[in-house]
């Protein structure tokens, strides 16, 4: 199709998009699900594949689009936000008539929409919303959602773009940003610190410690940011680990004795060795810029006996892409300059593949020319010696340099390299004979008394050479040590004067410089073609080889007129020149932090910050220290991932997190995001548990607790004077939208071990309406703390089906506390709980005393709030959230036609149908009631979802293959679901 064509096809397009987007009868009905898929499509056409991915403009559609911003559906309204983003800079007065909305979005029960619009909002840019602005991302600051505090975090350098005059403003909500405990915000709250005010290093101090322990758990892309904020930071407040040893080479001159004096041994801090040491298992990370990052931060802050960690795992990243392998290699060859001996045990691993790119060549030639030394020269020699045959001019020419650095650095083979190269002078390639002729001429320079004949050999080359470089080489060389062949340099004089006016400049200066050399020792000889080649550049057209031929004349040709230079003529051209030095080019980029562009590019580039120098004295430590309630000992976060329906852990997770319960200083949770679906699925593979309960009557239930205990993550040690006393506070719910509720247990006994655990729950739809029918089956009982872990005080809980009297719409949940210690425990009671929006807990009277080897139960209820997903301590399953209801045989059929099914074959349950092992599993599993049922293959069960009063029918009928069929039928599609699981499973067990 040509260009004008699909042109007008998009033009028709458009406007048919826009006729559709604008139709109020659409419009009206965009919340019907055939218009808004239709809706959709067309905007995914717009934003996608088609327009603005592709670049077309797309802004005349912005009016039809932009009145969609207040719809309903969710995907039409991510879509608009995307074309919002995209045009309404350029559209700035209709999209300010939008602001309203975005307004409304950020009060959306929905995280996502709550974060687009807030995305969308900071990227109009136009000054007159920037009081707006700022006050939404203060408010997202403090969201309950950690993804609507990440995307706060991402505006604050827009906003900072746009106004900088608000960064008084910005630092504030950075700072509180930079406290959230949250893995998510971590990275995003870094990079705007970076970007807004990156010399404020007063804001790191406290939460140092806190960076350091979440570093493993947050994304990968602020995993870098952190680290190279980091690095930067140690530069500031630790002392050079290395500084005994940099003190040692710069002390070579003195005795021993006095060096032994002066020197202080050097005491790594703390926090510099919590730094190594938490970065250190990101080497092994998937990602190579996470790999690179924590490669950089060893080399600039770690001991030299610590930094070969890092050599490992940069060799295994130059098996990955030849982007990946360019700005690896780059790194290295810094590196090896310094640290030669940390990549001499993967020299093999930088030998050169034929089907590697020119540049990674080179670097890799670079490597093993840094990495060579008397023991492995031979080795490195023979490869070299390869690579001379290979096609690639470039790559030959960068080895015959690299010969010449091998020869200048190791003295033993200089001879056997400068015969190496004086052999390439018969290669046919023009190229190679050039780049060996300038490398000779620079060895030559070291012992030129011993190598006159390979001088007389290349003065026969000016003949064939033709590269401008290589040319002036020989002529430099051949004036340069013209007293070695007295025979051969005025001859050549002879021939370069011929051709002196179709010469290269840069032949035509080296010409006239053994003129000038020749005219002095030898002015018998070379007095005419001097002075003939002196008449030359006079009138060249160059103005450098002009002034350069009057000033040798004037100087080598004494007259009346020539000045007290002339006196001097031979000193200064005859001059003993220093043998040329032969560096690496990454010799000095190490004064760039690596990795950075900067480095890539040895040169700063926009944006890069400096890396301090190492402090002289040891800045005070104390500033990272957290200050806390003197009761606070010690802090320990253990975490539950992935718990079943029946919410306690096994007994391998409690055993493990009994060896990682000890108490220590600066410990930190790692709070780990997982999407909701994911955590909503839960694995029903716990055992259970057989202990029988002993109950007893609770004999002083008074006043519930009120002291809170702030989270923190550093704390101080305190002796406690009160060896008898246990305060435990259960069920304090934080306000984290991925942490509903969480249990937290506080012991103080004899040797107090403050815990914070942490267990998930996931009901689907909440429970607790009066019920008058009594609950069938057996109830489980759930593990909510070992005794071990507690220290002597064991805690379990389980589902009473009993209505909760003071509140009917809630969860009657029993709990025992069994003390098994040897002293009592006291002032047990429910601590300070934070609950979401529409949760509501009742909390059991305290218990002040327990003694030992008693237990005591009591029930608390709970709301959830038909709340399809949260994350607490207690986790229900979706057969504890409905209620048994009576229903007769005929009233079961007609419900059951009248809602959806879910259905699902059990061919494992066995050859014999029981009716009797049915109702009892069914009725364990799930909180219903038995309908009626005059077949004898075929068992039915009733209930209703308290809350809503949602209708839920099982039905299991036997086949005569002996297998048998479950249907559910359940207006939740949800609960449905999840219910013919658990049955089925309860089923087949």
């Amino acid at each position: 199709m040509s260009s004008p064509l699909l042109h007008a096809t998009v033009c028709c397009y458009a406007f048919e998009c826009s006729s559709f987007l604008t139709n109020p009868i659409t419009y009206g009905y965009m919340d019907g699900f055939d218009s808004a898929v239709q809706c959709v499509t067309v905007l995914y056409w717009v934003c996608d594949p088609q327009m603005i991915a592709r670049g077309k403009n797309a802004s005349d559609l912005f009016p039809a689009v932009v009145k969609n911003v207040a719809c309903k559906n969710i995907e039409v309204k991510k879509l608009v936000y995307v074309y919002l983003v995209r045009y309404a800079e350029e559209q700035q007065d209709l999209a300010l008539l939008s602001i309203s909305t975005f307004q409304r979005g950020l009060k959306d029960p929905n995280q996502l929409i709550r974060a687009s619009a807030l995305r969308v909002l900071s990227s109009i840019r136009v000054t007159i919303i920037v009081p707006i602005m700022m006050l939404a991302i203060k408010e997202a600051a403090s969201d309950m959602s950690p993804y609507v505090r990440k995307t706060a975090a991402h505006a604050i350098p827009k906003l900072y773009s746009l106004d900088p005059e608000q960064k008084d403003c910005l630092i504030e909500v950075i700072e509180k940003l930079l406290a959230d405990k949250t893995t998510l915000v971590a990275g995003s709250v870094v990079m705007a610190f970076e970007e807004v005010c990156p010399e404020r290093i007063d804001l790191i101090h406290k939460n140092y410690r806190k960076l350091c322990n979440l570093l493993i758990d947050v994304e990968e892309w602020g995993q870098v940011v952190i680290i190279n904020m980091l690095t930067r930071y140690a530069r500031t407040q630790f002392l050079n680990p290395n500084m005994n040893e940099d003190k040692e080479e710069k002390e070579k001159k003195k005795t021993e004795a006095t060096a032994i004096v002066k020197r202080k041994p050097y005491v790594m801090d703390p926090d510099h060795r919590l730094l190594l040491r938490n970065t250190k298992p990101l080497l092994q990370s998937r990602n190579a810029a996470v790999v690179m990052a924590v490669a950089q931060l060893y080399f600039h802050l770690a001991p030299k006996a610590e930094v070969g960690v890092i050599a490992k795992a940069l060799v295994r990243l130059m098996r990955s892409h030849s982007e990946v392998q360019y700005v690896v290699l780059q790194n290295v060859a810094t590196m090896s300059i310094k640290r030669r001996g940390m990549f001499e045990p993967y020299l093999k691993s930088f030998y050169i593949r034929s089907t590697d790119p020119t540049q990674i060549k080179v670097l890799k030639l670079e490597v093993l020319t840094n990495l060579a030394n008397e023991t492995n020269i031979s080795t490195i020699l023979r490869e070299f010696q390869t690579y001379i045959k290979s096609n690639d001019k470039d790559f030959v020419a960068a080895t015959i340099q690299a010969i010449g650095r091998c020869a200048t650095n190791i003295g033993e083979v200089r001879d056997t390299c400068l015969n190496g190269l004086v052999q390439l002078l018969s290669n046919r390639d023009e190229l190679v004979v050039a780049e060996s002729v300038v490398v000779i001429k620079k060895l030559l320079q070291m012992q030129p008394e011993q190598h006159s004949d390979i001088i007389k050999h290349m003065a026969k080359l000016t003949d064939n050479i033709q590269v401008p470089m290589a040319r002036a080489s020989i002529l430099w060389l051949i004036g340069e040590y013209c007293e070695h062949v007295p025979k051969i340099a005025p001859d050549v004089l002879r021939k370069m004067a011929k051709t002196f006016t179709n010469e290269e400049d840069i032949v035509k200066l080296q010409i006239i410089n053994l003129a000038a050399k020749l005219y002095l020792t030898n002015s018998k000889q070379t007095k005419l073609l001097t002075q003939y080649v002196l008449n030359l550049a006079k009138y060249d057209q160059n103005y450098d080889i002009r002034d350069r031929a009057r000033f040798i004349r004037q100087l080598i040709v004494p007259t009346d007129k020539s000045g007290a230079l002339s006196k001097y003529a031979k000193k200064l051209f005859l001059a003993l020149k220093p043998a040329p030095v032969l560096e690496s080019p990454f010799k000095d980029r190490d004064h760039f932090q690596l990795g950075s562009l900067s480095h890539l590019l040895n040169a700063k580039a926009g944006g890069y910050q400096v890396l301090p120098d190492w402090p002289e004295a040891a800045p005070d430590p104390s500033v990272r220290n957290v200050e806390v309630k003197e009761s606070v000992r010690a802090v320990e976060t253990v975490t539950a991932r992935d718990r079943g329906p029946l919410g306690p852990s096994s007994g391998e997770d409690v055993k493990k997190s009994e060896k990682k319960s000890k108490p220590r200083i600066g410990s930190s949770e790692s709070e780990s995001e997982e999407d909701d679906d994911s955590e909503s699925e839960s694995s029903e593979s716990e055992e259970e548990e057989s202990e029988e309960e002993s109950e007893e009557e609770t004999k002083k239930k008074k006043k519930v607790g009120n002291e809170r205990l702030e989270n923190t993550r550093t704390t101080d040690i305190h002796t406690h004077t009160h060896s008898e006393r246990r305060n435990t506070h259960i069920l304090n719910c934080d306000s984290q939208p991925n942490t509903i509720a969480s249990v937290q247990v506080f012991d103080t006994i004899c040797k107090p071990a403050w815990l914070y655990m942490q267990f998930l729950l996931n009901p689907p739809l909440p429970v607790s309406v009066p019920q008058t029918i009594i609950p069938s089956g057996n109830l489980k009982t759930y593990e909510l703390l070992h005794r071990i872990t507690g220290e002597g005080l064991s805690v379990e809980y389980c589902f009473s089906r009993q209505p909760f009297s003071p509140d009917p719409h809630m969860v009657a949940v029993k709990i025992q506390f069994t003390n098994s210690a040897t002293s009592e425990a006291k002032s047990l009671h429910v601590e300070d709980a934070k609950l979401q929006s529409g949760m509501r807990i009742k909390e059991f009277p305290e218990i002040e005393v327990l003694p030992a080897g008693e237990t005591i139960s009591v029930v608390m209820g709970i709301d959830f709030s038909c709340s399809l997903m949260f994350f607490v301590s207690i986790q229900p399953p979706v057969g504890e959230l409905m209620m048994p209801i009576f229903m007769t045989e005929n009233e079961f059929k007609k419900e059951q036609g009248e809602h959806r099914n879910q259905c699902m074959e059990i061919k494992q349950y066995g050859p014999h149908f029981d009716c009797h092992a049915v109702v009892q599993r069914v009725t364990t599993a799930a909180n219903l009631s038995r309908v009626p049922c005059g077949s004898d293959k075929e068992c039915r069960f009733a209930g209703k979802t308290v809350t809503s009063g949602s209708l839920v029918l099982v039905s299991v009928v036997t086949k005569e293959d002996g297998a048998a069929q479950l249907t559910v039928n359940c207006e939740k599609m949800v609960i449905g679901t999840m219910l013919v699981k658990d049955i089925h499973q309860a089923l087949t067990q």
